[in-house]
């Protein structure tokens, strides 16, 4: 089933809703091997199936406390935790801490400018002994989105966690619950993942990226007829979303629920993005599903020049050719 979770598209989601609109400004991205309209990539094991991975790229407002003896830096040996050298352009030295509030500033600044790498060492050395409560959250917060954005699922946990422990601004609580679902479910852990979001749902919002992630948790535990569901009720939200669109066709195809009924949904998905392997592939299969093979190839072979590299998409053209790309 097409999965996204890490990609190449950034793209807001305009229609949380939280017993009034509340609207999410933040991009998120995704990835496999083709990107997704709404952001969300992520691995998906066999097959393919779209969520939306949470907003990451424009930070809310609020965060943590302060690091706890020394932690292994994510950039190489010359960085140490809390209070070791760090390879940066000499502004600071070698096991000093920077003033709170300014190495705070910097690295929002950073993460800004999409440099999270940068942005994570500043963090990592903000002295934050004097910080207030929110600003505690605020270092949180960051830090754990740094950690997501770089891939270090258990490093963001604890960060994350606590934001959302701390309660507070409840956009910054939702997009927190939104990516602690996203690690969750591309770490393994989807029931952990629709627990988060159904506390979501439970506390009001809404939204076509909150429900395409709760059906694809649910495709991943195969509970295939929730994961429609669920992406039925991301197109009420939103008719045009292409993440539910490709990926509701996906499965309708795949599991042979309907494959015509998710031949429309995929040939739409494409209309609106022509160049997006993961859809395009998502119609070659209902093609070859709907017994039409020529069509089937064609699309297989224009989604494989797009993302040679797409195991999946290589996998299908090889059934479809009879192992004769």
């Amino acid at each position: 089933m097409k999965g996204n979770f890490s990609g190449r598209n950034t793209v807001s989601d305009r229609s949380v809703v939280s017993r009034g609109t509340v609207s999410d400004r933040n991009g998120v991205s995704g990835r496999s091997g083709a990107s997704d309209r709404n952001g969300v990539s992520g691995t998906a094991g066999k097959g393919r199936a779209l969520a939306e991975k949470p907003v990451i790229n424009e930070p809310l407002n609020q965060a943590q406390e302060p690091l706890s003896g020394e932690r292994k830096s994510p950039f190489g040996s010359g960085v140490k935790g809390r209070t070791g050298t760090r390879p940066a352009p000499g502004t600071r030295i070698p096991g000093t801490r920077a003033p709170g509030d300014k190495a705070l500033r910097e690295g929002i600044r950073l993460f800004n400018m999409q440099r999270w790498d940068e942005a994570l060492q500043e963090f990592l050395f903000v002295d934050s002994a004097g910080f207030r409560t929110e600003e505690r959250l605020e270092l949180s917060y960051f830090l754990g989105l740094c950690f997501t954005k770089l891939g270090r699922h258990s490093d963001s946990l604890p960060y994350l966690e606590k934001v959302v422990a701390g309660g507070g601004d409840m956009l910054r609580v939702y997009q927190c619950r939104m990516t602690l679902a996203y690690v969750h479910v591309t770490t393994g852990r989807p029931k952990m993942a629709e627990s988060e979001l159904k506390r979501l749902l439970d506390a009001g919002f809404e939204s076509a990226m909150l429900f395409n992630t709760l059906a694809y948790a649910a495709y991943a535990r195969k509970h295939y007829r929730h994961a429609i569901e669920y992406y039925e009720k991301a197109l009420k939200l939103e008719d045009g979303n292409a993440t539910a669109l490709n990926s509701m066709g996906y499965i309708l195809v795949d599991t042979g629920i309907d494959p015509l009924k998710g031949l429309k949904f995929c040939r739409k998905a494409v209309e609106m993005q022509p160049e997006n392997a993961a859809y395009l592939d998502s119609l070659g299969w209902a093609c070859f599903k709907c017994r039409d093979p020529s069509s089937a190839r064609n699309w297989l072979r224009k989604a494989l020049d797009i993302a040679p590299h797409e195991s999946t998409i290589r996998e299908h053209l090889r059934i479809v050719t009879g192992g004769i790309a």
